[in-house]
């Protein structure tokens, strides 16, 4: 699958974007001030704003889901220009902070509502690289409502991203398409969904199992059992488990696969330190997926 252009028109841009925040330009002010929930998003944004941009990504630590903000946070959104969230049901505590503190001008882009997913939808939408090139998209045209004069400036930023910064993580993408697509693979939780469907591999996983661990609870029996046999009968070609997990569950499966000769291959919910940026941390993920479906399908 080619991807397609992403030039950008100015016009219909600054129309979606007026739509979908009500919010009036702001003018005489030089830097956009972006608070970002999530590193993920917060790269992307920092790299399209280039110097008209200053990004705050907020530290949520190991888990996201569970984070109380603080009142740094609540004043860096409080004067934030443009606030970047998840939604989804990932991040609501940014929710609370924005709804608690009103302010007349500031810009909104949660990339759930941006996507058109359900509240109860999988949030994990940076691992789908169509949902990414549609956020980025989504950002530059926020830039532009928010400074319209800079048009040109954002324009440029988002074409140079797409054509040359994207480059290498669009490659590897389309690299997994065209070789493995509808490759059959297993996952630890629907962390890895997004990612499965984004490139076109076939999750076998049961949805009960991948769910249950994502919401730390307790896997029934019948979905276990599945997802151990297809381990051990090597119905996947490659298993995939985040990297933080600890749950002695998912443990046993890592095991039960590689005893089984399945790849096994880890991915990280977050930019992790030592990766620069969104598409140096992701392209590394995909080219180690893309080597364990080549041992996997051999």
């Amino acid at each position: 699958m080619v991807f397609r252009q992403f030039g950008l028109l100015i016009v219909a841009l600054f129309g979606l974007a007026a739509c979908a925040t009500g919010a009036t330009p702001v003018a005489g002010k030089d830097t956009l001030k972006v608070v970002s929930t999530l590193n993920v998003w917060g790269s992307l944004a920092d790299q399209l704003g280039g110097d008209r941009v200053r990004v705050t990504v907020v530290d949520t630590g190991a888990d996201p889901h569970d984070y109380e903000p603080t009142a740094q946070d609540a004043r860096a959104i409080a004067a934030a220009d443009l606030v970047l969230r998840n939604g989804i049901g990932y991040d609501e505590w940014a929710g609370r902070l924005l709804d608690a503190n009103p302010v007349e001008g500031r810009a909104v882009l949660d990339v759930g509502s941006e996507l058109g997913l359900p509240a109860d939808g999988n949030p994990h939408q940076w691992n789908d690289p169509d949902s990414v090139h549609r956020v980025v998209d989504a950002i530059t045209a926020r830039y532009i409502r928010l400074r319209p004069a800079d048009a040109g400036y954002f324009t440029a930023q988002h074409d140079r991203f797409v054509h040359a910064g994207l480059s290498a993580y669009d490659a590897a993408v389309t690299d997994i398409r065209t070789r493995f697509a509808g490759t059959p693979v297993g996952a630890s939780e629907s962390l890895l969904v997004p990612l499965s469907t984004g490139l076109h591999l076939r999750m076998l996983t049961p949805a009960g199992y991948l769910d249950a661990e994502h919401d730390e609870a307790e896997p029934s029996a019948a979905d276990v059992a599945a997802t151990e046999a297809q381990l051990t009968g090597r119905q996947v070609a490659v298993w995939m488990y985040d990297a933080r997990s600890t749950e002695p569950q998912v443990l046993r499966l890592n095991d039960l696969a590689r005893a089984a000769g399945v790849p096994v291959v880890s991915f990280t919910e977050a930019i992790p330190a030592g990766d620069d940026t969104f598409q140096d941390w992701q392209t590394g993920q995909l080219t180690a997926l893309a080597t364990a479906l080549a041992q996997g399908t051999s």
